[in-house]
């Protein structure tokens, strides 16, 4: 996995790359490397949160998801998230046909600060939404 939610604030300056073409450049050199150590290797987008479509085609018109086989998102809508967690699969769908790879959620679920009682039903609901239609749930 090639970094860690690039499109969130408090991971990526967008002073010094408004357009994240240095984290473009930086993630095909490093899928490049990792293709010629592990061909076999899965490489896949760090992350992204917000989920954003729009971030997704701009890595893809600077070329990034052509060295890619996954693009990753994260996904907390009981507290970090502004989105209902029914949208799950629609935020799922629309990562998908922007980039044309498999979508794995590899953060998800409701934080330890909640009741475990929103704890449960974020896990259970989750995992209800998405069993079908991502190919992997972290």
């Amino acid at each position: 996995m090639l970094w860690n939610e690039p499109d969130n604030k408090s991971h990526w300056d967008l002073e010094l790359d408004p357009e994240w073409r240095l984290y473009s450049a930086m993630t095909r050199m490093a899928a490049s490397a990792v293709a010629q150590e592990a061909p076999r290797l899965l490489r896949v987008l760090g992350g992204i949160s917000p989920i954003d479509s729009n971030f997704i085609l701009n890595l893809r018109n600077q070329g990034v998801l052509d060295s890619l086989n996954v693009v990753a998102v994260h996904g907390f809508p009981l507290d970090w998230n502004h989105w209902p967690i029914d949208q799950w699969p629609d935020k799922a769908a629309e990562i998908s046909a922007a980039s044309n790879l498999p979508v794995w959620v590899t953060e998800a679920g409701a934080s330890s600060f909640g009741a475990e009682e929103v704890q449960e039903f974020g896990l259970i609901r989750t995992a209800e939404l998405l069993t079908r239609i991502c190919e992997r749930i972290h």
